[in-house]
């Protein structure tokens, strides 16, 4: 006896109605499901490339020395906000007080030596006049004993003058000439001199004379040896990586500390090269940072993306010629500049992770940007105080040893 056959699941659906409508419901709403992921895909993300790889970055500006010397006093400590131009470290002056001082003296000095040489412009001129009124004086002796001795020799024939008074005669028109010569002598010497003077001093005034100045260049330069015993902060931010410590004797360029301004800030969102083909500078980001989540939202815009991998820049590089190479998707920093009022806001730090996000739908942007800089990027004015206090000693020193018209 045999048994009875089970009918197989398709004649077993064919013959449940109940079971074949389950089928076509999902099979119904697995494509209505791929209709609307697939429709999401082209009309909205799209339009969008996102990463997680993104971090904030800003200007770390390090604080060296411009001079060597001895930490005497840390004016500033991590954490601590700082504005521009407030002191941060203070170096032993003493050196450079005392090369102040040697350069004072020696400004006073050139101003002397120079005010010498245009008051011996008028004395030289004083001994050109003596000279040439012993000239004169001179010429008229020379006529006189030249009218004397014409006199004798007239005479000398009647007997009325000795041999020895016109011999005399002779001899005293010769001392007039001898000494009409070396007064002759004595004018084109003080002339010269006047003209080796006047060619020291001739065309500019006491204060722009090339020895006043070189003086006055040895000035500005120790009094900023002096002022730079004392560094400035460049820009107003917040102290980070203090690493000198009192006593220290330090060189010139040696790191001491680092100070990060919180408004010049942005964000470097590594993106991987597939991503690339639709980003151009100018289009719009929105990044969220780890550190407040999503609750916080900053609005960024596409300011430039990098000229190379990070790979390519690496300190050790991948070398892709070997024989075992595996292929490895590269990713290109694209930096996303950030509003200074969300940053005021809700502050960052440098090093945070973001999470980027570009909306890719305006194309009208360029990949690089095809004009340089219109302006600096960032500068300051702290320095400039340094050589206007230079100037202003200067000018002081050389008033004071001008001396009365």
């Amino acid at each position: 006896m045999t048994a009875p056959q089970t009918p197989s699941s398709p004649a077993r659906a064919a013959g449940n109605p109940a079971r074949k409508k389950a089928f076509s419901a999902i099979a119904g709403v697995v494509l209505v499901v791929g209709l609307g992921w697939a429709a999401y895909e082209w009309l909205v993300a799209s339009h969008f490339e996102s990463t997680d790889n993104a971090y904030v970055q800003g200007n770390v500006v390090q604080i060296t020395s411009q001079m060597g010397g001895t930490v005497v006093a840390i004016l500033a400590d991590d954490t601590d906000f700082v504005k521009a131009g407030q002191a941060l470290v203070r170096l032993d002056p003493a050196d450079a007080a005392l090369a102040l001082d040697q350069a004072r003296a020696n400004l006073a000095q050139s101003v002397r030596q120079v005010r010498t040489l245009y008051a011996n412009n008028a004395s030289l001129q004083a001994q050109i006049s003596l000279r040439e009124s012993d000239v004169a004086k001179a010429q008229t002796e020379i006529t006189r004993a030249t009218d004397d001795l014409n006199r004798r020799q007239s005479l000398a024939g009647d007997g009325a003058v000795s041999k020895e008074e016109l011999n005399h005669s002779q001899a005293q028109l010769a001392n007039a000439r001898s000494t009409l010569a070396s007064a002759l002598a004595g004018v084109a010497t003080a002339r010269q001199q006047l003209l080796s003077n006047q060619a020291m001093t001739e065309g500019v005034s006491v204060q722009q004379h090339p020895s006043v100045q070189m003086a006055a260049a040895k000035m500005r330069e120790a009094w900023l040896a002096k002022e730079r015993a004392v560094l400035p902060s460049p820009v107003e931010g917040f102290v980070a990586r203090r690493s000198v410590q009192l006593g220290q004797r330090v060189a010139a360029g040696t790191p001491l500390m680092s100070v990060i301004a919180p408004q010049q800030l942005w964000v470097d969102a590594n993106f991987k090269e597939v991503q690339l083909r639709h980003i151009r500078i100018g289009q719009s980001v929105e990044l969220t940072a780890d550190l407040y989540g999503k609750k916080v939202t900053y609005q960024g815009v596409v300011n430039g993306l990098g000229m190379g991998t990070g790979a390519a820049f690496a300190l050790l590089p991948a070398q892709n010629a070997t024989g075992n190479w595996i292929k490895v998707v590269q990713r290109v920093p694209v930096r996303v500049a950030l509003d200074a009022g969300e940053l005021a806001r809700n502050p960052l730090r440098v090093g945070l992770s973001m999470i980027a996000t570009v909306d890719v739908s305006k194309q009208d942007g360029k990949m690089l940007a095809d004009a340089p800089r219109a302006a600096a990027l960032v500068q300051t004015a702290v320095y400039e105080a340094l050589e206007r206090g230079a100037t202003q000693e200067v000018e002081k020193i050389i008033s004071a040893n001008l001396g009365h018209p």
